[in-house]
């Protein structure tokens, strides 16, 4: 999309959070079924959502998220990509150091684990 609006003056950026230490899991609604520890995907919510809590535990600060979006918008020139936070920083660099298959397998493991 940014090479579609440039010409038109409009800059596109992505702001683009690891885990953010927000409230954003109390305020989620989650479908009963899914909740079932009986099912699959009752099982599979339940290793995500542990995986999630031992992640937030070290996650950034929602003032990094707005300081990004703050520096794009002040900034003539912005980026296109505005990483926020250590674990997506990492994320990205693994992604660019592997195949989509080895990075894939890593991100299976790391919501399960």
């Amino acid at each position: 999309m940014s090479y579609e609006l440039e010409p038109f003056g409009i800059k596109v950026v992505l702001v683009e959070p690891g885990f953010i230490k927000t409230n954003f899991g109390q305020a989620m609604v989650i479908a009963k079924k899914s909740q079932d520890p009986n099912s699959q995907y009752g099982q599979r919510m339940q290793q995500m959502a542990a995986s999630s809590s031992r992640m937030i535990q070290n996650a950034s600060p929602a003032e990094l998220v707005a300081k990004a979006v703050l520096d794009a918008v002040i900034s003539k020139n912005p980026n296109l990509r505005y990483l926020v936070g250590k674990d997506v920083e990492e994320w990205v660099k693994s992604k660019n150091s592997m195949t989509d298959i080895e990075f894939h397998n890593m991100m299976m493991k790391t919501m399960s684990d």
